[in-house]
């Protein structure tokens, strides 16, 4: 480690929130984010909507986090932002203002991939050892990641067509439930019998996933049981929460589980915004018991999108000599 500290500012504004950190040799001193309210009642993100959003919030969170580090902007030793993927008005405006911040001050730019910086979410705290197996589970994204070090991941497996955390939200606007709905599936799934109703897994060769034939099996068992019984939905909602959840869990940790086989893999994680799934957490510590895994499970706060995870990947580019130019573009769907 070098004497001068690596003070790296990152800032994440994928989607529709607006992170900013600062990340001192690793280690992060200051976290903030500013959470968009406006795309509830619309019943998901509105892409032009976020972007003015972001417009607004980034100057207020990024001041706030170099205040909360007691750090001078001079200080910073490098500028981090989230390239791809995401929304491109989003993506916009958080790579125009790192752009502008590190040229006024002279300092070099690192561009980070969204879905990397989710697995090393995971160096924040935990640290695992090399190799890893995460696996990304978020509203764009499930993904099963061979992470070899830092800097090399390979993605072994993915899904087809829906992501799991789509699939969560998507079902439960079909149940009446507000927008994000993932998170109050998982609530109320806890209250719920997750074997009172029985869907379709989906059958993928690998480790490939799919989720848009369950969508429509829970939207045809919905419509069935409404001829019958109009109340249905809010007498069962438990119920259906449960199993729907029990669904996807079992998905995800069967292609997990195979992988980790397969490969011969003691280390497993999980990251991305469904990684705070109460389920899905649960689901992996006891895999971990039963197949004497070293478990690796992020807080909270850096499983949803935040700039922390920006922070700590662009630390890693920084040792590396990893930098982008002013040309470097942001882009909404990018390979790793």
């Amino acid at each position: 480690m070098p004497d001068t500290p690596i003070i790296i500012l990152a800032i994440e504004s994928s989607c529709d929130d607006t992170a900013a950190a600062i990340v001192i040799n690793g280690v992060v001193v200051s976290n903030h984010t500013a959470t968009q309210k406006v795309h509830e009642r619309f019943g998901g993100v509105v892409p032009e909507m976020a972007s003015r959003a972001h417009i607004v919030n980034i100057v207020p969170v990024v001041d706030a986090a170099i205040a909360d580090a007691g750090i001078r902007k001079s200080d910073i030793s490098a500028v981090a932002f989230t390239r791809c993927p995401g929304l491109i008005g989003s993506l916009m405006v958080g790579a125009c203002f790192a752009k502008g911040f590190a040229q006024a001050l002279c300092k070099p730019l690192i561009d980070v991939h969204h879905m990397q910086a989710h697995v090393l979410a995971h160096f924040i705290d935990n640290k695992p050892e090399f190799p890893f197996l995460c696996l990304t589970v978020s509203g764009g994204h499930t993904q099963i990641v061979l992470v070899r070090s830092h800097l090399d991941m390979e993605v072994i497996g993915q899904t087809i067509d829906d992501a799991a955390g789509e699939a969560f939200d998507k079902i439960a606007k079909m149940l009446g439930l507000p927008y994000p709905g993932g998170p109050l599936v998982d609530k109320l799934a806890q209250l719920g019998d997750p074997i009172r109703f029985k869907f379709p897994l989906s059958e993928m060769p690998e480790y490939r996933f799919s989720f848009s034939g369950l969508k429509t099996s829970v939207r045809y068992f919905i419509q069935a049981q409404e001829k019958a019984n109009p109340d249905f939905k809010a007498q069962n909602m438990n119920d259906i929460c449960a199993s729907v959840q029990a669904t996807i869990i079992k998905m995800l940790m069967t292609k997990l589980t195979r992988a980790a086989k397969d490969l011969g893999i003691k280390n497993v994680g999980i990251a991305g915004g469904v990684s705070a799934n109460s389920g899905l957490r649960k689901a992996l510590a006891d895999a971990g018991t039963t197949h004497g895994w070293n478990v690796f499970i992020p807080k909270f706060e850096y499983c949803t999108d935040n700039a922390a995870m920006v922070g700590i990947t662009a630390h890693f580019k920084y040792l590396n000599g990893q930098f982008c130019d002013l040309s470097a573009v942001p882009s909404a769907k990018a390979a790793w």
